[in-house]
């Protein structure tokens, strides 16, 4: 379900019950691109039941599922229809489309094309702790991150939310632990690697199933070629791949976790099965991994009190943007379900 984390914390002022989500997603679902749209995203219920609820709590952990369609148009076939356009004009008219005219038949040539085109889908699958208050997408690229966020900000009164960020820079932590050949409590090492040199060469150097706690990788470092991918394990419960951007990529649950959970779930419970399994690892292991990297820096967890997950306020934040939404009007009541 989790493969590519990108983690956010939500500012812990912000008061919102599963209803109140669920209506304001209600104003933004997912609709199919019309004939002339290029693309179209919103919200689906995670489920994937026709007319399902758009946020679905599993063990008081939200989840939510952002879906995008692109109709896909190249613009070579845009470019070719212009061209016959252009032949048209000139043939009936004797004359040559000036660079204005161009463009009105590119867009011309573009609605024309658009109804035939194919599409394509993709989602992001989204999760809210309403108590340790995270964020964490499951994108692989920032663009696409971005784009769940602004949706979500733009319906969901009063949410504010910031990319986490630590006192030590993922990098410098990756490139000391490949120096001393020493993971952090908690975590191993494995045998992934992408070490990026800072100057001018540009050099790259790949490891893949190969060991790292090997000379070979400790000169690279002091040569100046700083890790922007390691291969992390923890607990033995969890691997991934640590970036400098603090994500988490390849993200897999290793037969530890797995054969815990095994025995007899039912076909219709496979959805709250999963949920459980990864935000329960996930909720142990992202306060871990920050403490790894000298604890969280943000503005926004600055403010977090602590939580029964275990994630408790870390010290003021030496900057990281955060992203707000409408106003919301105070809450003199807690929510009925999971509330901040």
């Amino acid at each position: 379900m989790f493969k590519n984390l990108i983690v956010y914390r939500i500012d812990p002022a912000w008061r919102c019950s599963l209803q109140d989500l669920e209506q304001a997603l209600q104003a933004a679902p997912f609709l199919p691109c019309a004939a002339t749209q290029a693309e179209s995203a919103g919200w689906v219920p995670p489920r994937g039941q026709a007319h399902g609820a758009l946020v679905e709590s599993v063990g008081g952990q939200w989840i939510l599922r952002y879906q995008q369609e692109s109709r896909l148009l190249p613009a070579s076939v845009v470019q070719q229809r212009v061209q016959e356009k252009c032949a048209a004009i000139e043939r009936e008219s004797g004359r040559k489309p000036g660079k204005k005219e161009q463009r009105d038949l590119k867009e011309e040539a573009r609605l024309d094309l658009l109804p035939q085109a194919f599409t394509r889908h993709s989602g992001v699958w989204v999760w809210i702790d309403p108590q340790a208050h995270w964020l964490v997408l499951d994108a692989s690229a920032q663009g696409k991150a971005d784009a769940v966020v602004s949706l979500l900000v733009e319906h969901v009164p009063g949410l504010a939310v910031a990319l986490v960020d630590t006192a030590m820079g993922p990098q410098a932590a990756m490139a000391q632990w490949l120096l001393t050949h020493e993971a952090p409590a908690g975590f191993s090492i494995d045998q992934e690697c992408e070490l990026k040199a800072s100057d001018d060469s540009k050099a790259v150097v790949r490891y893949a199933r190969h060991p790292l706690d090997i000379d070979e990788v400790r000169q690279h470092v002091q040569a100046g070629k700083l890790p922007s991918k390691l291969a992390l394990t923890w607990d033995g419960r969890v691997g991934f791949l640590l970036t400098e951007a603090l994500q988490l990529k390849k993200l897999s649950l290793l037969d530890t976790v797995l054969d815990a959970s095994a025995g007899g779930t039912q076909a219709e419970e496979g959805f709250d099965t999963d949920v459980a399994l990864i935000t329960a690892e996930l909720a142990l292991l992202l306060p871990d991994l920050l403490d790894a990297l000298g604890g969280e820096a943000s503005t926004l967890a600055a403010r977090a009190p602590a939580t029964g997950s275990g994630l408790q306020a870390r010290a003021p934040a030496t900057g990281t943007g955060t992203i707000t939404g409408p106003r919301q009007a105070p809450v003199d009541s807690a929510p009925d379900e999971a509330p901040f």
